[in-house]
């Protein structure tokens, strides 16, 4: 009996301190397995798609589009790691206390670095259609690139207050041998909660609901303008399609954002043990997933990407001068 007791722990040797292997049923593993793996393929494609689109060709190297570099670059690291967030989800955990602390760190500061890129995106856009006269003269290259830096540098920080005490001590937590798991105190998880959702979430939500306003005022102005000028009817039904797009795009964004974060901080201030349960599981994923959707709802909106893609694929990119092509 304590032979087969053994042949369940992680580490047989250490019966008393030792994890048991998760128990759940070898299907749902796989299929869990298959579907990540799938999202961290198409995850790391799609951001590659815009790291290079944006890095390759020269007529996209203008302010907004290092924001996108950013946020892509977050992103693809995200799809990197999503293997060992399948591994230690599904299986025991042999790389020792050191690296799964390491591992969490890491993961932590690439998701709330992409968080901020997001919010980044969003003041940017801001500037663009709320202020556009002097757009060129706020948003400057090197006032991008120093946001980015000090977006990358605070998550850094940030991220070494919230996991201080796992990365100080790294073998002091309550729990067996053989699990990498999330463990913050409910102080943490609150601050957590506020700073990389609550935070972020009610900056994007209120700058797109300004924006938005501000774009279909225009639009209802230009309309008027253009029809009574023309008399032309149909440039109504132009108009009205435009301002649909415009409300569909930036509902996607927030809406995603919501969906895919939302879950995740409520499951994690409830109770320390609950993101590691087989329902956290699927929350964490969910979690993960957003940075997938990210390339989507910001790059495929605008022809330059579907251009880009189209020269990546058909490796027209390596010819000589590839980078000089007009891409707007």
């Amino acid at each position: 009996m304590e032979t087969q007791d053994g042949a369940e722990l992680c580490f047989p040797e250490l019966l008393n301190t030792s994890c048991r292997k998760l128990s759940r049923p070898q299907s749902e593993v796989l299929l869990l397995q298959i579907l990540m793996s799938s999202v961290s393929v198409l995850t790391v494609t799609l951001n590659l798609l815009v790291i290079i689109s944006v890095s390759h060709f020269r007529q996209l190297h203008f302010p907004s589009n290092l924001l996108f570099l950013s946020l892509a670059v977050s992103d693809f690291f995200v799809g990197l790691v999503l293997p060992g967030e399948i591994f230690r989800q599904s299986a025991c955990w042999f790389l020792g206390d050191l690296m799964c602390s390491l591992y969490k760190y890491l993961t932590f500061i690439i998701t709330s670095a992409s968080i901020g890129d997001m919010v980044l995106i969003s003041v940017d856009r801001y500037v663009a259609v709320c202020d556009p006269l002097h757009y060129s003269t706020r948003v400057t290259a090197r006032r991008v690139q120093t946001s980015i830096c000090m977006c990358w540098f605070c998550s850094v920080l940030y991220n070494i207050f919230i996991l201080m005490d796992d990365l100080n001590h790294p073998n002091g937590r309550d729990i067996c041998y053989g699990q990498c798991v999330i463990i913050m105190n409910y102080t943490a998880g609150a601050v957590d909660l506020v700073v990389t959702f609550i935070g972020p979430i009610s900056v994007i939500v209120v700058l797109y609901v300004r924006v938005f306003v501000v774009a279909v005022s225009q639009a209802r102005a230009m309309r008027s303008h253009v029809t009574a000028l023309t008399h032309k009817p149909s440039v109504n039904v132009r108009t009205k399609k435009s301002e649909l797009k415009a409300a569909r795009a930036l509902g996607v964004v927030v809406v995603v954002f919501i969906i895919c974060f939302c879950p995740y901080y409520c499951v994690s201030i409830s109770e320390s043990n609950v993101l590691n349960s087989t329902a956290g599981v699927l929350v964490v994923y969910l979690f993960y997933f957003n940075s997938c959707i990210n390339p989507v709802i910001y790059a495929l909106f605008y022809p330059w990407f579907r251009k880009s893609i189209r020269l990546i694929v058909s490796l027209q990119i390596l010819q000589p001068g590839s980078s000089e092509i007009n891409m707007l």
